[in-house]
């Protein structure tokens, strides 16, 4: 069967004009993934925010109970004691200047970037290229530390960051389709928990608009939005 028959294939199995619990919107997404491949899990969300407002900006970290299924690259920002601490706790590439200038050459085979606070000055230098991709170390999001080893730990066992985009939605990683639809819904409820908590106070209106669950190249399912506890509760049927 060829990607386009077995993308519609996938796709008449679910009923657009429904908004699925997550349990369901979950093994479902399971069931309809086309890949050969162990496809990603994620979750797409559209918030009821204005991200050009500064008051409205919605970012933050979450730990996912089950990790993302794969390991991410981390590059760390650090020079002397903190470098070699980064090097132990596992982090793919750790400098300084030289780091610097390789992204800015054009090199982003990586996930995560953490610094220490004496290496923010330098990093300055790739803000436009790191903003915009989500990839510019913040404390509000623990990557500038002075504790890379923590910080390295986290991210490798993982911990993801998340930020609304200029269209006010979100995308986020759960999971791969290889994992039981308990880990993947586990892994929404930490998602979603958080993504309520960093509910701004100048948000006014319905907060969250839209959620959709898809595997990589696979049909997006609707998610009932309103549905923010006993996620692995099913409806019985009638």
């Amino acid at each position: 069967m060829s990607l386009s028959k077995a993308y519609k294939a996938s796709a008449a199995k679910i009923d657009r004009n429904s908004l699925y619990v997550p349990a369901e919107a979950i093994k479902l997404a399971k069931e309809t993934t086309t890949t050969k491949f162990d496809a990603t899990v994620e979750v797409a969300m559209r918030l009821g925010v204005d991200p050009r407002k500064a008051d409205q900006m919605v970012r933050g970290v979450v730990n996912l109970p089950h990790g993302t299924g794969k390991t991410a690259r981390v590059i760390v920002f650090a020079a002397g004691e903190k470098a070699a601490e980064a090097q132990a706790a596992g982090a793919d590439v750790v400098g300084t200047d030289e780091l610097v200038a390789r992204i800015q050459e054009g090199w982003l085979e990586f996930d995560a970037a953490i610094a220490t606070p004496d290496q923010m000055a330098k990093i300055g230098r790739i803000a436009r290229i790191l903003g915009p991709r989500g990839l510019m170390p913040n404390p509000k999001t623990g990557t500038v530390t002075m504790d890379v080893t923590k910080a390295v730990t986290e991210i490798k066992g993982g911990k993801i960051t998340f930020r609304v985009d200029k269209h006010s939605n979100l995308h986020l990683i759960i999971g791969k389709a290889s994992f039981s639809t308990e880990q993947l819904i586990d892994n929404y409820a930490a998602v979603l928990d958080e993504v309520l908590r960093s509910k701004p106070s100048a948000a006014k209106g319905k907060y969250l608009k839209k959620v959709t669950v898809a595997t990589t190249m696979g049909p997006g399912i609707p998610v009932d939005p309103n549905v923010t506890r006993n996620f692995h509760e099913v409806p019985a049927e009638a």
